[in-house]
């Protein structure tokens, strides 16, 4: 029970730590993307860290395989080089009571996935993508601020506004249309008005930027034709934002209930994932004990890359499978489920291979009929 105390110790303590540094580096890409869409405008900044936490689960759901996987390379690897695993040996615990003592730590962390994959990260995932599309729903000028450039959606221009009431509406506007990049002589256009707002169109629900008292100038930089037009309102219809799959929700956002009674390809693709994921933390723990034994003159971190490649084949294969599953490919589910017994074969030729068994190259050859007779 000390022995399995400490390995346990070792392993949960390394998971943690590699949990830790993989979903700094995760977050870190996703708030820049949200941050980059913050600033473009197209996200409201007061809603980032909430899609963040909403998609913590989902990223746990990714890390946490791997992250055991590499904590016991790590952890073991240390114990070999060490020499630990020699004395532990020595007092009697062989290879497999090692992979029973890992197998139910694994089983633990497999309940944890589990979790996480079949409730937690659905349940965060349909959050998140709420608030993505409430930010897609909302007008073009949600969230533009007083003395900052805006964009518009498309590159349609950009636009200025030196106050912006609660309302929203603006005063001393400032708008720049980029003319025909593909003419010979682009024509650009600027505006200047005393105010604005915008306003949606009742008929057909498009948007408008409608500017009042001011001038509109439009010509090609370098030449002295310019048009310039007094108005007293003009209206700049703005793009419509891209519809998202909102009547069709994803597959990833909705409960395991519904998957359960549903039977479209990507909702039963998405639901065998799921219950893949604690599936996949048991067959790579079979598959890192093996690979963890080391000699101490290598080093510990000699088996962490043809490791990390078994890995990275057995998410890739089980990815094209799943896929296959949502085109509805003949033989996907078998497929699916043959990639996970392809692993578990390559676990089990891994343990035997450290337990001492060797394949049988040549056959013995027969003894000549009458040799060694007197």
């Amino acid at each position: 029970m000390i022995i399995f105390r400490y390995i346990g110790k070792a392993i949960l303590a390394t998971t943690g730590a590699v949990t830790l540094v993989l979903m700094l580096v995760i977050m870190s890409g996703r708030f820049v993307k949200y941050l980059a869409e913050a600033a473009a405008g197209q996200l409201d900044a007061n809603i980032l860290f909430a899609v963040i936490g909403y998609r913590i689960p989902g990223f746990l759901e990714l890390i946490l395989p791997l992250a055991f996987f590499l904590a016991i390379l790590l952890s073991y690897g240390r114990m070999y080089v060490d020499n630990e695993m020699t004395v532990l040996y020595a007092c009697g615990m062989g290879p497999n009571k090692l992979i029973r003592y890992t197998m139910v730590i694994a089983l633990g962390v497999a309940g944890l996935a589990a979790w996480l994959s079949l409730s937690v990260s659905p349940s965060g995932l349909a959050k998140a993508e709420a608030l993505l599309n409430a930010q897609k729903d909302r007008g073009e000028f949600a969230s533009i601020e007083s003395g900052k450039f805006y964009s518009l959606r498309e590159g349609r221009g950009v636009t200025y506004s030196e106050a912006v009431a609660e309302d929203g509406t603006m005063s001393n506007v400032f708008l720049a249309e980029p003319g025909n990049e593909k003419s010979e002589d682009p024509a650009r256009v600027v505006v200047f008005s005393e105010g604005g707002h915008s306003q949606r169109d009742k008929n057909n629900g498009e948007q408008y930027l409608v500017l009042e008292n001011g001038y509109r100038i439009q010509g090609v930089p370098g030449r002295a034709d310019f048009q310039i037009t007094s108005f007293e309102e003009y209206g700049q219809r703005l793009a419509k934002p891209r519809p998202g799959n909102r009547d069709r929700k994803k597959a990833g956002t909705l409960s395991t209930q519904v998957l359960l009674s549903s039977d479209q390809p990507a909702h039963r693709a998405a639901l065998l994932w799921r219950f893949s994921v604690p599936l996949l933390v048991l067959v790579v723990t079979l598959i890192a004990v093996p690979l963890s034994r080391t000699n101490p003159r290598q080093g510990r971190f000699v088996k962490i890359f043809p490791a990390v490649i078994i890995y990275i084949l057995y998410l890739v294969i089980l990815n094209v499978a799943r896929s296959g599953i949502e085109e509805e490919v003949p033989m996907a589910l078998l497929r699916f489920c043959g990639v996970h017994l392809i692993f578990l074969a390559v676990a089990a030729v891994l343990i035997a291979w450290n337990s001492g068994w060797r394949p049988s190259l040549s056959k013995q050859s027969d003894v000549a009929p009458g040799a060694g007779s007197a």
